[in-house]
């Protein structure tokens, strides 16, 4: 009886932590499905996110109605303006 109870607490251990990583990582957390890489827009504005870990600051093509116009943006979440006005952003390839 003892070495049944250890065996099936050793058991539900392993499956603990191996299941931790896939459930992790498979479930993305809350601040980046309401903040995803690139552009956004939310019922009112429009956002582009810089996902970055090396600090480094690129530009921007803002797609309005009427020219576009390049902006640079450091890394995280930059406010563009009103969703009405904002048809898209993307990353042209350089930094500034």
């Amino acid at each position: 009886m003892r070495v049944r109870r250890s065996l099936l607490a050793a058991v539900g251990a392993a499956a603990l932590v191996l299941g931790l990583p896939t459930a992790a990582s498979a479930a993305p957390g809350p601040v980046a499905a309401m903040n995803p890489c690139g552009f956004y827009k939310t019922s009112s504005d429009a956002h582009y996110n810089h996902c970055t870990s090396d600090g480094s600051r690129v530009v921007i093509e803002v797609e309005v109605f009427g020219p576009n116009y390049e902006r640079c943006v450091a890394p995280g979440d930059t406010w563009l303006g009103s969703a009405d006005k904002i048809q898209g952003a993307y990353y042209v390839g350089r930094t500034c």
